[in-house]
């Protein structure tokens, strides 16, 4: 077992902004960082076709691309990038013991978390055929391709009442489809939806399909056939994108009984830093964030935890 032992200062678990990030900033700082990209290398981009909102990029990018951008530049100054995942860990005793997926145990100074978080989805076969072809899981991110236009947001909590509303100012007309008779978000969230002129609940209802056009490899929404869950009546409505809004879920499961975390499974750190409760060990990107889930806060968040991981690695 000991020749399946690798050291190293710095392991970052994930990719994405937040990770890939987190890579540039520590093989500057000379900590020669050792990264496992994940099941889903460059994270959560990697299914969005164009990304608008990412400083330096004028008239958009890929999110591929840009992911890959992120990656060559991590790799230009000496990240080590790996494919496979890190399976298991045990953070009692530093150098941290982390095994990954082909049974190699990298010991680690220090680890930074990266592992983002997954949008929860319906489940519906047609959802995965369309997805960046006018199905999303972020309004933020997604909203402006919409202007003027129809769409759909799936969903009856306070993320998707917020992303109706920040979609009513953009679109000409947004259905909140929610399966049961009434919403679970906030009263305050409620009240905004319902007094919204262009936003129209469909109570009841569950999306059965996506349709949507194919010419060559070319694709994109123009309808979701719903189902009342109460009459088993179907329609379809012709639209222009969907938005599901069930919720997130963050990547944190090998984390369970070794970081603390809030009731979702939310890496807690310290307010205005990447410190969790266990020294020398940071979390970053949307494994530890909630709130905002956007590729530039993500990558704030990673810039910050190399430069904790350093000014730790110099303290001790």
């Amino acid at each position: 077992m000991d020749n399946q032992i690798e050291k190293t200062r710095c392991l970052i678990i994930g990719s994405g902004p937040a990770g890939y990030t987190a890579a540039i900033y520590a093989s500057r700082a000379d900590l020669r960082p050792v990264l496992y990209q994940g099941n889903q290398p460059g994270g959560q981009l990697t299914i969005t076709t164009e990304v608008d909102n990412f400083p330096g990029y004028p008239n958009g990018v890929n999110g591929p691309e840009m992911m890959e951008d992120l990656k060559k530049q991590a790799e230009r100054f000496g990240t080590d990038v790996r494919w496979g995942s890190i399976e298991a860990v045990d953070f009692s005793l530093r150098p941290f013991r982390c095994k990954v997926d082909d049974g190699k145990i990298i010991e680690a100074e220090t680890v930074i978390v990266a592992t983002g978080a997954s949008a929860k989805w319906i489940g519906i076969p047609s959802e995965q055929e369309y997805m960046g072809a006018g199905v999303s899981g972020c309004a933020t991110c997604d909203g402006y391709f919409y202007r003027g236009k129809v769409v759909a947001v799936v969903g009856g909590g306070d993320t998707a009442c917020e992303e109706a509303t920040y979609l009513s100012k953009l679109a000409s007309k947004v259905y909140l489809i929610h399966r049961r008779n009434e919403l679970r978000a906030s009263k305050a969230m409620q009240n905004k939806v319902m007094n919204t002129k262009n936003i129209e609940i469909l109570w009841d209802s569950i999306v059965d399909e996506i349709v949507g056009e194919k010419e060559g490899f070319m694709k994109s929404v123009n309808g979701i056939i719903i189902k009342n869950i109460k009459t088993n009546e179907k329609k379809k409505l012709a639209l222009d994108g969907v938005f599901i809004a069930i919720g997130h879920r963050p990547n944190s499961e090998i984390f369970v009984g070794q970081l603390e975390m809030d009731e979702a499974g939310y890496i807690k750190t310290v307010p205005g830093t990447t410190l969790t409760n266990v020294e020398g060990v940071f979390a970053a990107g949307d494994v530890q964030d909630h709130y905002y889930r956007q590729a530039i806060t993500a990558a704030g968040t990673g810039a910050m935890a190399a430069i904790e991981a350093e000014r730790f690695l110099s303290s001790i």
